[in-house]
């Protein structure tokens, strides 16, 4: 009479878990199910990214589900993708995955061209650039533009303090004081780029903006990829080099 080892028993259980939690939110009526999934594979780590349930099931939410499944499906993946890039042991996940991947980046591109609320625009633009993998701080890059601040240090070796450069309704300006407490500070207007001197990223991020409809996004991104004036120095700088650097 043979018995499982107590590491399949283990390994069993995992996988049980790990199904039960994707077929509570391809329901679409249970985030506590979302909560958990990012718990135990992103933050915990107590279930295996790499385990052949969770991207190619992730990937069937993104393109069969309604658009909130769809969206946490792609967020989901994104973030794993880019936590298993900075990680040895599963580094070679897209490479392993990559039709399941190519999936998610297709769903991805044709819900961002579905998308009409402006923050969800967002955060499909910042799913894509994750499980594209180019660069490891989308999600800074785009969390500023929902915020519409960024919390950054001066570039100066000599460490300046830490300023916001602010975007949105209150305007474009940096400053190096609690601006939300009080009108009474002092601001430094924000130098937006020409929309045709972009190159790179920031074109490609613009122009999808602007022809999918957001040209508010599109607008916000001239700043982003512009330049800021520290308030203690007064040194001109790059803002998207310095979110890139303080995400680093």
């Amino acid at each position: 009479m043979t018995t499982s080892s107590p590491v399949a028993r283990a390994d069993d259980a995992d996988s049980d878990r790990l199904r039960a939690l994707l077929e509570r939110a391809a329901t679409g009526r249970d985030s506590q199910a979302w909560s958990g999934l990012w718990t135990e594979l992103y933050h915990n780590g107590s279930l295996d990214v790499a385990h052949p349930l969770v991207l190619p099931t992730l990937a069937d939410m993104a393109q069969a589900g309604t658009a909130d499944m769809a969206a946490s499906a792609l967020h989901l993946a994104g973030g794993l993708l880019v936590q298993a890039d900075q990680r040895y042991e599963t580094r070679n996940l897209r490479h392993r995955y990559a039709p399941e991947v190519a999936r998610l980046l297709s769903a991805a591109n044709r819900w961002r061209q579905a998308t009409a609320d402006r923050n969800d625009y967002c955060y499909l633009v910042e799913a894509i650039l994750n499980l594209e993998g180019d660069i490891h701080w989308a999600e800074d890059l785009i969390q500023g533009v929902v915020s519409e601040e960024y919390e950054l240090e001066c570039p100066d070796p000599d460490g300046c303090a830490t300023l916001w450069v602010i975007l949105g309704e209150r305007g474009f300006f940096s400053t190096g004081q609690d601006y939300a407490l009080s009108d009474e500070i002092e601001t430094f207007p924000l130098h937006p780029a020409d929309p045709r001197a972009l190159d790179g990223l920031g074109r490609r991020l613009h122009d999808l903006a602007v022809a999918d409809g957001h040209e508010e996004v599109g607008r916000a991104l001239t700043y982003v990829f512009g330049e800021a004036t520290c308030p203690e120095c007064e040194q001109r700088f790059s803002v998207v080099r310095q979110i890139a650097a303080w995400s680093g």
